[in-house]
């Protein structure tokens, strides 16, 4: 079930709620069951980049690599 933003003109509060999409849901505030369903915001850019790269430099410096690739580890010459 997906989550979805409502607002109660009737209270003014704005939140979300996890319904079906043929649920009609009512207002956990006052009830009030004509409620406006909000268009869904987009997720903001993620950092999952950079927070891989700090991981791995931290990996790196302590002597792990496993959460490296086979092919992302250094090769140790016998």
């Amino acid at each position: 079930m997906p989550i979805y933003d409502y607002h109660c003109s009737q209270c003014d509060k704005t939140f979300e709620l996890l319904v079906s999409q043929s649920a009609v849901p009512a207002c956990p505030e006052c009830g009030n069951q004509s409620m406006e369903k909000l268009p869904s915001l987009t997720a903001p850019k993620g950092k999952t980049a950079g927070l891989v790269s700090r991981a791995r430099a931290q990996a790196a410096r302590q002597g792990h690599f496993s959460n490296y690739a086979p092919s992302e580890r250094p090769r140790v010459k016998p």
